[in-house]
């Protein structure tokens, strides 16, 4: 694959074990359907772009979501998207390899995705509401613990906006192992000590 991004092999990697092999080839497809995808992360998740995004995907404790922005543009002739089509870009369930669609299937899909973003077809509003931000999510008592001891990590801490909070505080509840809990927690503080959010290492001049 071309175009990768190292973010979402973290991502991947720091997935539930089920989730792994779901995204692995939700990933393989995407880039097999268009190999000039460009992978980014957007809401702390996986997402696929040309011309704007194309397709995201992310992994919760029993299944993955996963789905294409334009969906209520596309035309969907295998009925994937379900009895509400399009109520959410990313609405489609899955909990193991064989809920997702025939590889054939998906990568058709994948490129009138592509095509319709070429097009510079509009993504279509769910509805006239706005949507309420995300809450700051609560840091664990560990995280929080060890914030306390640095004045000016807590301070950075508590600058963020909501996602940049939420970034930290999944990075560290992720970790499938005590070790590796506790050194993302001294790695976020020293970096946070820092003023860096968490993923500051891809970002544009640091």
């Amino acid at each position: 694959m071309r175009n990768t991004d190292p973010r979402i092999d973290e991502y991947i990697d720091g997935a539930p074990d089920f989730a792994q092999p779901i995204l692995e080839k939700l990933r393989r497809l995407v880039h097999r359907g268009f190999p000039a995808i460009q992978e980014n992360m957007k809401w702390s998740s996986p997402t696929f772009e040309h011309k704007g995004i194309v397709f995201g995907m992310g992994a919760f404790k029993k299944h993955v979501s996963w789905g294409f922005w334009k969906a209520k543009a596309m035309r969907d002739p295998e009925g994937i998207f379900g009895g509400e089509p399009k109520a959410s870009p990313f609405r489609i369930k899955a909990s193991t390899v064989k809920d997702l669609p025939a590889d054939k299937v998906f990568v058709a899909y994948v490129r009138e995705a592509v095509e319709l973003n070429e097009q510079g077809v509009k993504a279509s509003p769910s509805s006239g509401k706005k949507r309420a931000p995300r809450p700051a999510p609560k840091a664990p008592a560990d995280l929080m613990a060890a914030l306390k001891r640095s004045k000016r990590a807590l301070a950075t801490y508590k600058a963020f906006s909501p996602s940049q909070k939420r970034e930290y505080v999944e990075w560290v509840t992720e970790a499938k192992r005590e070790a590796t809990r506790q050194k993302r927690i001294a790695t976020a503080v020293e970096w946070m000590v820092e003023g860096k959010p968490r993923n500051w290492k891809y970002m544009k001049g640091c």
